[in-house]
């Protein structure tokens, strides 16, 4: 049983080392809102969320005021929108006109992300799938709180090679649409390859068919707490180092059950998984950046860092797992650039690079994320990045995503202010040479031979 003095035994955590509740999110099945004409789905869409999802944000409050526990986003993620608008819509604006009720949706039941404008691609791609990733740019250009996410393989599939062609001009285009704002519709598109049905992270979210109506999944993160720890037992051997991650991720994930419990017995809505990531946050004291260096490397991407990053990761799952039934997501530790003000550092003075950053990507939560880039990136480039990015995943049968970010009218050297939780981030250079002739080929690169276990 869980009870308040858990919450007590944490008030350190949360006062002096940056705890909290990442997002409460809810997921919520859409296929019902279905229909023959966009304006029926819009207005199926709208009633559903705001009827089920309609108490989230005061709840979360309330639980947060009552446990002295911050809660930082209370969030909606839906069924992938080219299913749920799959029979109404016949053109990209069609499905922008979704993503336009899904945003006044959010907007109403006050969340500030949500996720769920996806499609699910990995093997090929419908009619329906191609125009919604076709309206994706205007769609992030005109929506404030809407997340998009493709998801275009899997270790069982393989990766579908024409999606990723497209992809890459999707993100080059969101770029444009929203070069007013420094390209920050690219800050709200993630595309993966291995996508969990239960992950409560922006921007990758969505509510898998897998899923039940509705359900609560809580993301916690501590990367602050960890690293408070880990300065306990400075020079200590690897086994105490990794002994200490285990019990303070424990710990953590104990206030993410009982947050998450209470939610769904308020909300009347069943609990689905805790995701327990060290999500880093530009605050300082609040890096897993810093977490590496107090392990012992001098910056992020210095040699050691792929080893002790995995470590880290590891430690935290078996942490995680130990303290609740149902972890799930993509439990583990991010590496965001512009998020993370250890990790901006090492950007900044060269100590990282891109290429190291996909090294690290084999054995962290996700993969490249929150990564500024030149404006005039070509497309092949960025799908060639996604490529890379989806075949770690493939082949090692794990979660792995690109949110990249080729800011419009910017170059190696300048700096990108993306503001609240995104942070901001140096423009890092991308290889100049080209895979132009590899993208342009069609069709599917097959599942890796171990995929092959039924």
């Amino acid at each position: 049983m869980i009870n308040i003095n858990e919450v007590i035994e944490t008030n350190r955590m949360i006062e002096k080392e940056n705890l909290d509740v990442r997002t409460i999110t809810v997921g919520i099945n859409l296929l019902d809102c279905a229909s023959d004409t966009v304006d029926e789905v819009c207005s199926r869409i709208r009633e559903k969320i705001i009827r089920t999802a309609g108490k989230l944000a005061a709840t979360a409050e309330t639980i947060s005021r009552e446990f002295g526990i911050p809660i930082v986003n209370k969030r909606v993620s839906v069924t992938p929108v080219s299913l749920v608008g799959a029979s109404a819509c016949k053109s990209p604006e069609d499905f922008v006109r979704i993503a336009l009720a899904l945003d006044e949706a959010a907007k109403t039941i006050g969340v500030n992300f949500l996720g769920g404008y996806s499609a699910i691609v990995s093997k090929g791609m419908t009619e329906s799938d191609m125009l919604l990733i076709r309206s994706i740019p205007e769609a992030l250009a005109r929506t404030e709180r809407i997340c998009s996410s493709v998801n275009v393989g899997s270790t069982r599939t393989g990766i579908n090679m024409d999606a990723v062609r497209m992809m890459g001009e999707t993100v080059r285009q969101t770029a444009e649409a929203t070069k007013e704002k420094d390209s920050l519709g690219c800050a709200k598109l993630v595309v993966l390859c291995n996508a969990p049905d239960d992950n409560p992270f922006m921007a990758g979210a969505f509510h898998g068919v897998t899923e039940p109506d509705a359900v609560i999944n809580v993301g916690v993160s501590g990367p602050g707490v960890v690293k408070y720890a880990l300065e306990s037992v400075r020079g200590a051997s690897f086994e105490v180092l990794c002994e200490t991650i285990k019990k303070t991720a424990f710990k953590i994930t104990r206030v993410g059950q009982l947050v998450a419990q209470e939610a769904s017995r308020r909300l009347g809505i069943p609990f689905g998984i805790i995701d327990l990531s060290l999500a880093p946050t530009p605050a300082i004291g609040d890096s897993v950046a810093d977490i590496l260096h107090e392990i012992g490397v001098e910056k992020a991407g210095a040699p050691g860092t792929t080893a002790a990053l995995a470590m880290l990761n590891d430690q935290v799952k078996k942490g995680g797992v130990m303290a609740s039934s149902y972890v799930g997501g993509l439990s583990g530790a991010f590496i965001p650039v512009s998020e993370d003000q250890g990790m901006i550092e090492a950007a900044e003075c060269g100590a990282l690079t891109i290429e190291k950053l996909e090294a690290m990507t084999c054995v962290c939560s996700v993969g490249l994320d929150m990564i500024a880039i030149p404006g005039d990136t070509p497309a092949s480039t960025i799908s060639g990045i996604i490529a890379d990015e989806a075949a770690i995943g493939m082949v090692n049968q794990k979660t792995t995503a690109v949110r990249i970010i080729p800011v419009i009218g910017k170059t190696v050297g300048d700096t990108v202010e993306f503001g609240g939780l995104l942070g901001h981030a140096p423009v890092m250079p991308v290889n100049r040479f080209g895979c132009c002739d590899f993208i342009s080929r069609k069709g599917r690169i097959p599942a890796p031979i171990h995929s092959f276990k039924n």
